[in-house]
């Protein structure tokens, strides 16, 4: 069958490997239909980030269950999204249900290999059925989108709130939309990009064009001085970060989406006035997927294609022999580039597209 390996940091082959080995008899084979790219896969390639070598990359993904067990809830031909974390049962924090604060896990796409091959063997518990006609691409949309959801559940959203998104990628778009659904009467969205700030102005947000470095002033000056009551980075600039607390009101509360691309350095007089305003903090990682049927997750399907829009996000569907130069190409920033993801499954084949 046909995958796409990282060999070594740099080099991504497509070629044939063995088909993949059953673990459990509670696995359901897949055939993968549209693989995600995130940031951390492009570190992985590019910048020696991966655990080993080989490795197969994808961990946003989605597929068609090609055989389930005989009492499975799943049949063949269920469209699926894939939790990517394994987690370890006996860790104190998976007993819970906090599968991604736990030790041990194994993990999709990083730890072992992911979803850009033809076929995966996926633990039952951890697919997610999507319903049936959902473009594969959009089912493999769930996993980021779960991860902005998780995220924006952080802080408590008070009545007439404004918040601020700073990052106009995927996640941040996610999370705007996200804001929006969970009661925010108002998001602004800041980016240094004018074709991001365009789709999100689309999807009806207010905007900051962010290249100048005045979004601090921006947003305070919309909101009569007061600042945004909830600021969120999602980025991964440090600089981003220190925005989103210089501009956040009295009592407000900033969330760090983004995995910070380098130090932090606070001055002593920015870090007296988050005491004095009393600002929150909320780290966040990954998504829960319990219990059952209320889970993050399962709210995420529950709002694709409704009022959670993700199709405006993708840029580029190709095919899986083009992941090679595609990697290298977003290595470089050859391309402008939003959502990244390649196509497997034939029942995706009408999804390929080109900005």
């Amino acid at each position: 069958m046909q995958a796409v390996v990282l060999e070594a940091p740099n080099t991504l082959v497509h070629r044939d490997v063995p088909p993949p080995a059953r673990v459990s008899d509670r696995d359901v084979l897949l055939r993968v239909g549209a693989v995600g790219v995130c940031g951390s896969d492009v570190l992985r390639f590019g910048r020696g980030k991966a655990y080993h070598y080989p490795l197969i990359l994808g961990h946003e993904f989605s597929g068609v269950v090609e055989e389930a067990p005989e009492d499975s809830w799943f049949s063949a031909g269920d469209r699926v999204a894939v939790f990517p974390l394994l987690p370890r049962a006996e860790d104190p924090m998976s007993q819970i249900g906090e599968y991604a604060l736990g030790d041990g896990y194994d993990y999709f796409g990083s730890r072992r290999d992911g979803g850009l091959e033809e076929l995966l063997w996926v633990p039952e518990r951890n697919l997610f059925r999507v319903p049936d006609g959902t473009p594969l691409t959009h089912a493999a949309m769930v996993e980021p989108a779960a991860v902005a959801l998780h995220a924006m559940l952080k802080p408590e959203i008070p009545a007439a709130a404004t918040a601020l998104v700073i990052g106009a990628g995927p996640i941040g778009a996610l999370a705007a939309q996200w804001l929006r659904i969970l009661g925010c009467s108002r998001v602004v969205v800041a980016d240094v990009d004018p074709r991001k700030r365009e789709i999100m102005a689309e999807l009806g947000f207010e905007t900051i064009d962010a290249a100048g470095g005045a979004t601090v002033a921006e947003i305070r000056e919309r909101t009569g001085g007061r600042g945004p009551d909830i600021a969120v980075e999602a980025t991964g600039v440090p600089a981003a970060l220190v925005q989103c607390i210089e501009a956040a009101a009295a009592l407000g509360q900033v969330v760090l989406l983004g995995d910070l691309s380098g130090d932090l350095q606070l001055p002593q007089p920015l870090v007296s006035s988050m005491l004095r305003r009393e600002l929150r903090l909320y780290g966040t990682w990954n998504a829960k997927v319990a219990p059952l049927g209320h889970s993050e997750w399962d709210m995420v399907i529950a709002h694709l294609g409704r009022d959670l829009r993700v199709d405006e996000l993708i840029s580029h569907v190709r095919p899986l022999e083009a992941a090679p130069y595609t990697f290298q190409q977003l290595l470089d920033r050859e391309i402008w580039y939003n959502k990244v993801l390649f196509q497997l499954a034939d029942e995706a084949a009408g999804e390929v597209r080109e900005p």
